[in-house]
């Protein structure tokens, strides 16, 4: 995953109206109802169906930590689908905010400076950019992509402030992300 896939799966869990399963039991438990069955969740950990069937029982309780960290995100990646699904429907309604501090490039007329630099932005980007990238996700984007989606929606927000200013300003790119933050 890369740093705005990550962020968007944040921001999806902040939403999160109950918690969890906090046992193995209890999360092997969830995997296999959503999942079906004891093979289908092990091809998605990565470990034999026995051990799966071991955890379910009971017979094993302290996976090893890799394990253990692979349950934990199977969990939370499936956890609450109709939470997300509301907030996200809501988030292309009245728009995101994004939070980073990255080194935005871009391209300017000739004569001005179009040399990167990192740069702390809180941006609220429109309601039409969140749901584009809602829609490039859910389509499979890459990263790069998401960041392309991003970027634009600050060029448009933040460097040209909806089209009173620095209309010189052409492409606008994202670079170095030190962090990144949705909020919805």
């Amino acid at each position: 995953m890369g740093e705005i896939e990550d962020a968007i799966e944040r921001a999806d869990r902040e939403a999160f109206t109950r918690r969890p399963p906090a046992t193995l039991k209890g999360r092997i438990g969830y995997l296999l109802r959503q999942l079906g069955s004891a093979r289908a969740v092990a091809a998605e950990l990565g470990i034999t169906a026995d051990s799966v069937n071991r955890y379910r029982r009971g017979a094993r309780r302290n996976p090893p930590h890799d394990i253990a960290a692979r349950i934990d995100e199977a969990v939370r990646s499936r956890w609450q689908p109709q939470v997300r699904k509301r907030r996200r429907r809501q988030a292309a309604a009245t728009g995101i905010t994004v939070e980073t501090r990255a080194r935005f490039g871009y391209t300017a007329a000739p004569g001005t400076t179009d040399d990167g630099r990192f740069r702390r932005l809180t941006v609220r980007l429109p309601p039409a950019y969140a749901q584009r990238l809602f829609d490039a996700r859910e389509a499979g984007a890459q990263d790069g992509q998401l960041r392309d989606i991003i970027a634009e929606g600050f060029k448009d927000v933040y460097f040209q402030d909806g089209g009173s200013r620095a209309m010189g300003i052409s492409d606008v790119s994202i670079n170095d992300i030190d962090y990144l933050d949705l909020d919805y």
